[in-house]
């Protein structure tokens, strides 16, 4: 075989194991990395997982918007949303509730989504029916309101500090399981509506 021939065949090979290998490299990277994304958290959850068993405190004293009494007994067997607002919030609460909100769009339906007061004295009707319409939650989120003591008990349950002078609240949502237990829990930093869509899908929402 002429050497030029030689030449010609060895560069054209070179291009194409050259080629394959950069296929390979970059494209087998990117399906690896997005494998690796998916699988990364071995819990399957975005959120943090709480504690095996964690009850789920009853809401005694509790109610809505609406006046309505809030039980946890009338989610038997549906995961609901839990988390924790005050309405003349302007940063966090806003976010959290606009994630959530994100995540009912991503699912295309509806799950219950319960607010909990951790500003008793400045949750007022008129401030929980605005806050409700400014972000476009009224008819999707209960805003459950009651006097400091009734809250007490709930915050404690999952570790919340509530609404003070010089301080802001724990920023916290937690979804609950068909089986009335604590399983997944977001901080606001951690919460987005893709992971809380994704979330609930696990627990059969």
């Amino acid at each position: 075989m002429p050497a030029r021939l030689r030449l010609t065949l060895l560069v054209t090979t070179a291009i194409v194991v050259a080629a394959l290998g950069g296929v390979v490299l970059f494209g087998g990277g990117d399906d690896g990395g997005a494998d690796a994304r998916a699988t990364a958290d071995p819990t399957g959850f975005h959120g943090a997982l709480r504690p095996p068993g964690a009850p789920v405190p009853e809401l005694t004293g509790l109610r809505d918007q609406d006046g309505r009494a809030a039980t946890v007994a009338e989610y038997d067997g549906r995961p609901f949303v839990l988390t924790f607002l005050y309405s003349t919030c302007e940063d966090t609460c806003p976010l959290t509730t606009q994630q959530i909100r994100g995540a009912l769009d991503e699912l295309g339906r509806d799950v219950p989504v319960l607010a909990v007061s951790v500003d008793p004295r400045n949750d007022t009707p008129f401030h929980v029916d605005n806050y409700l319409v400014k972000q476009r939650m009224n008819g999707r989120m209960r805003f459950l309101t009651g006097t400091r003591a009734t809250l007490e008990p709930i915050w404690d349950a999952y570790g919340i500090q509530p609404q003070g002078e010089g301080f802001e609240h724990s920023a916290s949502t937690v979804l609950i399981d068909g089986e009335g237990e604590q399983r997944v829990g977001f901080l606001t930093d951690q919460l987005t509506s893709d992971g809380l869509a994704h979330d609930l899908r696990r627990l059969g929402a």
